[in-house]
């Protein structure tokens, strides 16, 4: 009898000791995830380690810090850079790059939309990054916005037809927005990624397509609408990033920012 006794209790100690050993460990783990969670950090707190560039328009700029060059002339991104509280810390300027033989080059090829975006944004960015100077350290953002409806990309419409027929395709259905980011300084590439959400649109009726071209939105929107503006309308639910349907994902464009300014 005593020897069973002696058994429970020295089980009943083992499994304390477990549980609390347990504890510890997983204790441990989450503050660890924690701080690598906190260790990343958004733009927001390292936002005064940029340059301020002038808005005289003589070109001045603080060459003591890195600035940045939106390689863009959207005044969508350009409204979210502004937004991030980046204003007279950026200047924009339109890529280089042939983007319409880099589209017919790469409709040739068997590749993912979110890989077509990406690709898009890289060599958007890398051809206005290699034109700059050294000094002052340029970080060169490049994006691009495509929709895909059933691994069919949409660009931006070449005629109104063409809208009518991208619009009436995507009518009642869902699609995804994919917003290609890439951030480079001379040759070297910082950071590259894709941001997708999801859109879904109301059924639409022939009368609101046509009315909605009539406004002349969606002539220079990939899919034929602008989520920010008349063709908020169409838009009956999305999953996932707002600006990365308006044309640059915020939050994930913060955090990578802070990280290359804080490296």
């Amino acid at each position: 009898m005593q020897s069973q006794v002696l058994r429970i209790s020295l089980l009943l100690i083992l499994t304390a000791a477990q549980i609390e050993s347990f504890l510890v460990r997983r204790e441990t783990s989450t503050t660890h995830r924690k701080a690598v969670v906190m260790s990343e950090g958004l733009l927001v707190s390292c936002i005064d380690k940029l340059g301020m560039v002038s808005v005289s328009g003589n070109g001045d700029v603080d060459k003591s810090k890195p600035i940045i060059l939106l390689a863009s002339q959207s005044p969508r991104r350009r409204e979210i850079l502004d937004m991030m509280g980046l204003k007279n810390r950026y200047y924009a300027q339109p890529s280089p790059l042939d983007e319409e033989a880099l589209q017919a080059e790469l409709a040739t090829q068997e590749i993912l939309p979110t890989d077509y975006a990406r690709i898009l944004a890289e060599r958007k960015a890398s051809a206005m990054s290699i034109t700059l100077p050294e000094s002052p350290q340029t970080l060169v953002i490049g994006s691009d916005t495509i929709v895909d409806i059933d691994c069919q990309i949409l660009n931006k419409p070449t005629s109104e037809e063409d809208a009518f027929n991208m619009l009436n395709k995507l009518s009642g259905k869902k699609h995804q927005v994919h917003t290609g980011v890439a951030v480079y300084s001379g040759e070297t590439k910082l950071v590259s990624f894709t941001e997708t959400a999801s859109v879904r649109f109301q059924q639409l009726t022939e009368e609101d397509i046509r009315a909605y071209i009539a406004t002349g939105e969606p002539m220079d929107k990939a899919g034929s609408y602008g989520i920010q503006g008349i063709g908020g309308q169409l838009v009956e639910r999305i999953d996932g990033s707002y600006f990365a349907v308006m044309g640059l994902p915020m939050h994930s464009l913060s955090r990578e920012l802070a990280k290359i300014i804080n490296s």
